[in-house]
């Protein structure tokens, strides 16, 4: 497999909200945004205990709908607000279809889906 045709993926991130970004089509260079996944965040709980298992819960489904969005990663980009990158990060290590994936990681700001577009093109180039 020649370094062009890597599959590769950027992903911008919050706690709340993700836009991926990857290739059209694997032989196809152009990048673009291949979804967004919401994560709505635990229910208002009177009990902190289950509070924190509904966010950890949450949190989990949320990182796996944005790796459904990614079959075979070769490389990935992870940029975005706070520490969840970090924790996405991990996931994907712990995740076998993921494992061997590359994965660095940047802070940004909120950014439009073509800024986004242009920041993983420029970052894989």
């Amino acid at each position: 497999m020649s370094h062009s045709n890597k599959k590769q993926f950027g992903v911008w991130m919050d706690s709340h909200n993700a836009t991926i970004v990857g290739k059209k089509e694997e032989d196809n260079g152009e990048f673009i945004v291949i979804g967004h996944v919401k994560n709505a965040g635990p229910d208002n709980n009177s009990n902190e205990n289950a509070a924190n298992n509904q966010e950890i819960t949450l949190t989990h489904k949320f990182f796996k709908e944005i790796a459904s969005t990614m079959p075979n990663v070769d490389e990935i980009h992870i940029t975005g607000t706070g520490q969840i990158q970090e924790q996405f990060m991990k996931f994907l290590a712990e995740t076998a279809q993921y494992k061997n994936a590359v994965a660095t990681e940047s802070t940004s700001n909120k950014m439009s889906d073509e800024n986004l577009i242009s920041f993983v093109e420029q970052h894989f180039n």
